[in-house]
């Protein structure tokens, strides 16, 4: 490894002073010493003060991530491993480990990394230069920490294929770490069975971070159920069906997943059966930017909407575009749902943050001419840690329950 040290412009480094892990190109005064992209090496503040340890790439925006924040501490075995162990014992405290995210980048101070498990299979997700170095080793290690708790890794995945990666340097990468095995998953959360695709599945396999929300629209469903025995549900952005399956253990009568991708839901309509729920849980193809006007037109109503679509900005320069998005597909989900039903709404954009998602809400009921009552506010599942003061990108998932009632 190189022995360069960084030294920041004066006044810069304000990110990693309030908690983050990130110095951009631009606040790199000079560089001191001998490096390759990729290497660790020391940060100072301007005026010499050390500030810690992380890995260098001049070819990112994000020059460096940080480490850690003690310069003495050796980036060494140990201290990969202490870092891993923190990250699963964190996980066996605050969630059913069968599968869960078991280490989330910056937020487990192990920055540009994802490893996900499912039940006897781990997923990797390598986004950064410095990081990529570590990944086998941290594999092996979380591997040897899992065997002491009587779990049996039987193979390994990487889906390091984001288009991130290029921007590092890096090549899209995909394929087995160690040997071959049988790439889809047979999974079981919050009573629901799914079939996981790892190889050729969005991201790692599937949406791990929507774990409580799921179960809290199973419980309202379940206690709706009981007073209304022909309950509906309409699920727009289903992806593999996993809020519409939630909503049909739950006791709808009714339930109806929209997707654009027909694998996802030809995916969806394998795990309604796996589930013996195809008799009331159904999957159909659609683009459902188009869908919900068109079914405001006919005059459908639910009693239940759910809107859970992908990331409509991934930017901070398209807020404006994407907050226009949001507002148009909650106006056309509000005016679906019955008067006195119920909405549930998210986003799992970043840069989409608390108060314009909150902000969009409130213009969309007012222009659907609803009155909404908020039940829960909720987030990403405690897997998905979220990292006060820290880095930028840990707090992406926000997500509410209203009952909707018309405009009186």
């Amino acid at each position: 490894m190189g022995q360069a040290v960084v030294i920041l412009k004066k006044g810069q480094g304000r990110t990693i002073k309030a908690g983050g892990a990130w110095i951009y190109d631009n606040e790199i005064d000079r560089i001191d010493g001998q490096y390759e992209n990729g290497d660790i090496i020391e940060v100072h503040d301007f005026d010499g003060y050390p500030m810690g340890k992380g890995f260098i790439n001049m070819n990112s925006t994000i020059a460096i991530r940080m480490m850690t924040r003690n310069p003495n501490q050796a980036i060494d075995s140990d201290f990969i491993m202490k870092r891993v162990k923190d990250a699963w014992e964190y996980r066996k405290a605050v969630i059913d480990t069968s599968s869960c995210r078991v280490i989330f980048g910056e937020a487990d101070f192990l920055p540009g990394l994802v490893v996900d498990k499912y039940e006897d299979v781990l997923v990797v997700e390598s986004l950064a230069m410095g990081i990529d170095r570590f990944k086998e080793e941290i594999v092996d290690d979380l591997k040897k920490l899992m065997e002491e708790d009587g779990i049996k890794i039987r193979g390994v995945y990487e889906r390091s294929d984001a288009k991130i990666r290029l921007k590092e340097g890096l090549d899209r990468v995909k394929g087995f770490i160690g040997q071959p095995f049988e790439t889809k998953v047979t999974i079981t959360e919050n009573g629901v069975k799914y079939i996981v695709d790892v190889e050729n599945g969005q991201k790692t396999g599937f949406f791990l971070d929507q774990k409580g929300n799921r179960m809290a629209m199973q419980n309202l469903v379940r206690s709706l159920a009981k007073t209304n025995p022909d309950l509906s549900v309409i699920d727009c952005f289903t992806h593999t069906g996993s809020f519409a399956l939630n909503c049909g253990l739950g006791g709808a009568a009714h339930v109806t997943g929209y997707d654009v991708s027909e694998l996802a839901v030809n995916q969806a309509r394998g795990n309604a059966s796996l589930n013996g729920l195809s008799d009331r849980v159904e999957f159909k193809q659609a683009d459902v930017l188009d869908l919900l006007p068109k079914l405001n037109e006919q005059g459908e109503k639910y009693d239940v909407v759910i809107l859970d679509p992908p990331a409509f900005t991934k930017t901070r320069d398209k807020i404006k575009q994407a907050m226009k998005g949001y507002r148009e597909i909650n106006i056309q989900g509000l005016k679906l749902v019955n008067d006195g039903g119920y909405f549930a709404t998210c986003s799992c954009s970043h840069f989409m943050d608390y108060e314009n998602f909150t902000t969009v809400i409130m213009q969309a009921a007012r222009s659907a001419h609803k009155r909404l009552r908020q039940i829960e506010y909720r987030t990403q599942a405690a897997d998905h840690p979220i990292l006060w003061s820290g880095d930028e990108a840990s707090y992406y998932l926000k997500f509410y329950i209203f009952q909707v009632v018309d405009e009186k």
